[in-house]
């Protein structure tokens, strides 16, 4: 190998990406804490079956993206392709149901085989929040809020539209998949291959095709209104009441479906159209048949998932660490006396560097370059007088300074520059 690059669809992340991204997961997790949730971390590969039972066979990320091998032991092993199975797992084999309604959130990396585009990676990462156990809608209003603040907070409310639509009850899907297998069989020679293979199994998924010949057909199918039991519309009714009183504005979207049969009433997605083509930032939805699916208890869920890679695109800049202070002793006894003093500068949480290499002017460079906002000179003179010399390298004035003093004279001007 000539050259050691990161794999395609994946890189390395730091600076200013790394920096917009921690904003957007430090945010998330002091808005999920908020709202009552714990956070999880589940493994970043599970069995094979886990994602094969919740997202379907047929599924594109299925049969067409997921990482999947046979470990040492012969077992089959997939990384995750996304963090709602996952958790449901994890609810499952940790006995959560014995608790009630469980509100969690987590964030970590996906992995997914598919063309890497701008804010998409074949290793990417996402927030995700889950409701499990209460089958009310205001479980859906909560996430629906939790996810509007924290767009919000993040400045992007006003970049993104809300789409939404209810995939209705059991009788509601029953109801409206057998109007759709008798729509589309009568158009069966003009679907694409893979909608024709969608139609036996999952005709749902046809609504969601990219193929044109598809997307004609689509225009013209059976809508999902019509087929709504009363119950389903009392529930969407409720969530849509419900975001009107937040103030969250929305879209009714009929065309916005999730094709698994796990899934009922609210689905919903936040688009942009900042990013290109791929526009959806957030989406999710509820999932009451997925925990029974897997094997467990019929538990009813909803959730979402965002993508951090795109939240962190769609800020306008990255948060601004506080600049650093320079630490420069000058000696042995002040680079001895400077280990204590840095520690306890730390302690008060002063971002610090001590610089112990070379003359003054060659550290006070290398401070400059580090976009330092103070130097803190120790020599023997000032450790003489239990002092430092303290200088402004915006300005250039140096001032002498009581070691006692000097994390609130540092600590003041570090206020003043995040604006606390």
């Amino acid at each position: 190998m000539s050259k050691l690059q990161p794999v395609r669809g994946t890189r390395d992340i730091f600076g200013e990406d790394a920096r917009r991204m921690a904003h957007v997961r430090r945010t998330f997790a002091r808005v999920a804490e908020t709202y009552g949730f714990d956070e999880i971390a589940t493994p970043v590969f599970e069995f094979t079956e886990v994602f094969k039972r919740t997202l379907g066979d047929t599924s594109d990320v299925v049969t067409k993206e997921m990482y999947t091998f046979e470990d040492r032991s012969g077992d089959e092993i997939t990384l995750r392709p996304e963090m709602t199975a996952g958790v449901a797992r994890a609810y499952l084999s940790n006995g959560m149901a014995a608790q009630g309604t469980v509100r969690l959130y987590g964030h970590g990396p996906m992995f997914r085989h598919e063309r890497p585009q701008k804010g998409r990676y074949r290793q990417f990462h996402q927030i995700d929040a889950e409701i499990i156990g209460d089958p009310s809608p205001q479980a859906d209003i909560e996430l629906l809020a939790m996810a509007w603040q924290l767009l919000t907070e993040l400045g992007l409310a006003q970049a993104t539209v809300l789409h939404v639509n209810t995939l209705g009850d059991p009788e509601s899907r029953q109801s409206y998949r057998a109007a759709l297998v008798d729509y589309f069989s009568q158009h069966k020679d003009r679907l694409s291959d893979d909608s024709r293979t969608r139609l036996e199994r999952n005709p749902l998924r046809i609504l969601d095709s990219k193929d044109a010949g598809d997307r004609a057909l689509v225009e013209d199918a059976p809508r999902f209104a019509d087929h709504l039991t009363p119950a389903a519309v009392a529930f969407f009714e409720t969530v849509c009441a419900g975001l009107g009183r937040l103030g969250i504005p929305y879209t009714y979207d009929q065309r916005l479906v999730r094709g698994l049969d796990y899934y009922a009433h609210t689905a919903f997605e936040f688009i942009t159209t900042a990013l290109g083509a791929q526009g959806t930032v957030l989406a999710g939805g509820r999932y009451d048949g997925l925990i029974e699916q897997m094997g467990g208890p019929s538990t009813p869920g909803v959730g979402w998932a965002a993508g951090i890679e795109r939240l962190g695109l769609l800020l306008d800049q990255a948060p601004e660490p506080a600049r650093p202070v320079f630490l420069i002793p000058m000696g042995e006894p002040a680079a001895d006396r400077a280990q204590v003093i840095a520690r306890d500068l730390r302690a008060r949480g002063v971002r610090l560097e001590v610089d112990y290499r070379g003359n003054l002017k060659k550290r006070l460079n290398r401070a400059n370059r580090r976009a330092a906002r103070w130097a803190v000179i120790l020599g023997d003179d000032e450790l003489a007088e239990g002092g430092a010399s303290l200088r402004d390298l915006d300005s250039g004035e140096q001032r002498r300074v009581a070691l006692d003093d000097l994390a609130a004279v540092l600590l003041a001007d570090t206020a003043g520059q995040t604006g606390h």
